[in-house]
């Protein structure tokens, strides 16, 4: 996705998404087929024994929703402030 001064920002897409949207978020990043890394992520996490389903979820939090400002680690920082 482009942000609004033409620079690429990685997000998590909405559309072509099997659970979180990490996986089409970054092949649409890199410009890349989605099987692609939906296989280089399951691989990871297999070899790494649990580990590469760790990163996929610090990715879900930490990776904004496409249309959004901020990611679901930001929202939780800035509320915890607030209080």
């Amino acid at each position: 996705m482009n942000s609004g001064n033409g620079t690429k920002a990685l997000v998590r897409s909405r559309k072509g998404r099997m659970v979180a949207g990490i996986c089409a978020g970054i092949a649409e990043y890199f410009g890349v087929d989605v099987t692609l890394i939906r296989v280089v992520v399951a691989v990871v996490a297999v070899i790494t024994g649990g580990a590469g389903v760790l990163a996929y979820l610090v990715a879900w939090a930490i990776i904004p929703e496409e249309g959004e400002k901020s990611s679901i680690a930001e929202n939780l920082v800035n509320k915890n402030r607030k209080t």
